[in-house]
């Protein structure tokens, strides 16, 4: 694999059309928004989207799903100290961590776990190259909310039992911007190579597929664009929080409320010598 030599900077615009792309189970799962009512989505459910990607695409995955699981742990603390030779010292468990799994060598981890880790009751963590930011949509989002229920016997009881209620919430239209940056010193330290790079933005550009359910319908949720900027060093040319302020996203009618992506003007404030890369999504 070749060595990550350039820092990498990259914003996905993804669409949400009446579905939830991030419940808060402290406020009855309905989607996450700020006190000013912009839709956030977290960077924990962006990295498990990341690492079920890769999973589909074969790569060895760290922090699984119970219902993903492709390796016979059903617990991180198995799969570390069954995959990993015992007695290592910190540093070659560390080195050898990133070489199992994509996700620590791209996202970081702490091994804290009892009969995992080299010396019992000593914890390892790996700092991950790639940062992910809180999604956040463009502009503030409507929610809308309707009652469900449930009128069917779970168990073989003749007398059939009372309807069970709930709540459905979603997002009636939102565009979402995710930040991200992967860092050339981090990345040296873990092993994230330049092939790795590539194959995170694929799953980028493929951030929904295989990602359906009742609250997230396929078709609801859309990578419509992948802004990917390659520097010519190991710093940067710019900050990146420079770098993402140059994707300007500004209403065509601030009066009118946004239904579609069309509502929106795109453009990108140009910066000297660094041109991003523009990927369609899928």
């Amino acid at each position: 694999m070749s060595t990550l030599n350039h820092k990498i900077d990259f914003v996905v615009l993804a669409a949400v059309r009446n579905a939830n792309p991030n419940g808060d189970p402290l406020n009855g799962n309905r989607p996450r928004t700020t006190y000013e009512g912009y839709g956030e989505i977290s960077d924990v459910c962006i990295k498990r989207k990341l690492r079920n990607r890769l999973q589909d695409e074969g790569e060895s995955i760290f922090v699984q799903s119970d219902d993903r699981a492709d390796d016979g742990f059903s617990n991180l603390n198995d799969r570390a100290k069954n995959t990993l030779p015992e007695k290592l010292s910190k540093e070659d468990f560390a080195k050898q961590a990133c070489e199992a799994w994509f996700d620590v060598r791209a996202f970081g981890q702490v091994f804290a776990f009892k009969g995992a880790a080299p010396k019992e009751g000593v914890s390892v963590g790996v700092r991950g190259p790639v940062s992910i930011h809180q999604a956040r949509s463009i502009t503030p989002v409507d929610v809308s909310s309707m009652q469900i229920t449930k009128s069917v016997n779970s168990e073989d009881d003749k007398k059939k039992g009372s309807d069970t209620m709930g709540m459905k919430h979603m997002v009636n239209f939102g565009l979402y911007e995710i930040k991200g940056s992967i860092n050339v010193q981090l990345a040296e330290k873990t092993g994230f190579s330049a092939e790795d790079a590539e194959k995170l933005k694929e799953c980028l550009r493929t951030l929904f597929v295989n990602d359906a359910s009742s609250a997230r319908p396929d078709g609801s949720m859309e990578v419509i664009r992948v802004y990917w900027w390659e520097h010519n060093n190991k710093i940067g040319q710019y900050s990146s929080a420079k770098v993402h302020r140059s994707l300007e996203i500004k209403e065509k009618d601030p009066s009118q409320v946004p239904t579609s992506i069309d509502d929106y003007d795109i453009r990108i404030i140009p910066l000297e010598g660094l041109e991003p890369e523009y990927i369609e999504g899928i």
